[in-house]
């Protein structure tokens, strides 16, 4: 199944939102081009529970670990602030992830990992292609259930 990485005729709020949703898909299909559409090329990072990520190392340290895995983020409560016109905006939204290892997310009796949590994600409009990005995305976990080594914690 192919999924097109830039959608045709959204709103300037949807077409930042969808920076975000394509981060997500990227992860829950394993598919590095989403994933990498989502983000600044340079000057990108994430704090994810504190851990400070930066560049290549959203790939090596995050995509890697988590793309690999049966997951779904489910993503809601979305706020996008942004001005028509201006290349900058912030969005916060919740999240709800269940993870798996490859092969046991169909299995009822196996272990997950499910984390809910609140994003803060800072974003610019990249010129080069018009796509919206992320350029700074912290995660604040608010409660996790289940086996944390799924993803490695």
């Amino acid at each position: 199944m192919t999924t097109p990485i830039s959608l045709l005729s959204l709103s300037t709020r949807e077409a930042v939102a969808d920076a975000l949703y394509r981060g997500v898909l990227g992860l829950d299909t394993n598919d590095l081009a989403m994933w990498k559409s989502a983000w600044l090329e340079h000057d990108s990072s994430m704090d994810l529970y504190g851990r400070i990520m930066q560049g290549d190392e959203l790939i090596e340290n995050l995509f890697k670990s988590i793309g690999p895995l049966e997951t779904t983020h489910t993503i809601s409560n979305i706020r996008v602030n942004v001005k028509e016109g201006e290349d900058t905006a912030g969005m916060t939204a919740s999240a709800v992830a269940q993870h798996y290892r490859p092969g046991e997310g169909v299995n009822p009796d196996t272990k997950g990992f499910l984390t809910g949590g609140l994003y803060f994600i800072d974003l610019v409009k990249d010129k080069s292609d018009g796509l919206w990005k992320m350029r700074k995305w912290t995660l604040k976990l608010v409660w996790v259930e289940g086996d944390a080594s799924i993803v490695g914690r």
